[in-house]
């Protein structure tokens, strides 16, 4: 912060967002990913972290710790202040309030199993996000859960099916897969959309 008021009055607070791993609401947790950083030349590995305003929920900025060449670099990048970014626990909602997934999720959670959902990833690309999570199943009598599906949230799009791929041909379209087996890549493909 800059100006002396809006600090006094603590107008600008940021805090880790929350998200929903298992049943228990959190806070987030850094992660790494592979990207390309704005006005990066190559991708690298990063450690990274979306930050929201004090008592909301919309992403507000995300920080990256950089692991490769500019080891132990932060960038933080702040996404303009009138536009409206969804936020983990809100990426959460739609989850919840999309049918089919509820649907899958009490028919999971009746058969003596319970459903498990990973850790929501907020990938940025270009001028947007991607969020995905994967969702575990856990039997009542093993320790070890299987992976049922993965969770795919871009723009208007939600998806989840049993794997990454099949997730991300829904969110995209059929047309995206012809292109991405000709590239071999998601990440151009969504960058060029």
């Amino acid at each position: 912060m800059d100006d002396a008021k809006t600090f006094y009055n603590r107008e600008d607070v940021w805090e880790i967002p929350k998200e929903i791993l298992e049943d228990e609401r959190i806070e987030m947790e850094p992660y790494y990913v592979i990207l390309t950083l704005p006005k990066g030349d190559k991708p690298e590995f990063i450690l990274m972290l979306p930050f929201t305003p004090k008592g909301r929920d919309n992403i507000i900025a995300w920080l990256a710790a950089r692991c490769d060449e500019k080891y132990g670099e932060l960038r933080l990048y702040e996404f303009p202040k009138g536009q409206l970014i969804y936020g983990p626990m809100q990426i959460e909602a739609r989850i919840d309030q999309d049918p089919e997934i509820s649907k899958l999720f009490t028919l999971w959670g009746q058969v003596g199993s319970k459903v498990i959902r990973g850790n929501l990833l907020v990938i940025p690309i270009e001028n947007s996000i991607l969020y995905i999570e994967p969702v575990y199943l856990r039997a009542a009598n093993a320790q070890i859960p299987e992976l049922r599906g993965v969770i795919v949230v871009y723009s208007d799009a939600l998806a989840m099916r049993p794997t990454l791929n099949e997730s991300l041909i829904v969110v995209f379209g059929e047309e995206a897969k012809e292109e991405v087996v000709k590239e071999k890549d998601w990440l151009k493909y969504i960058m060029k959309h």
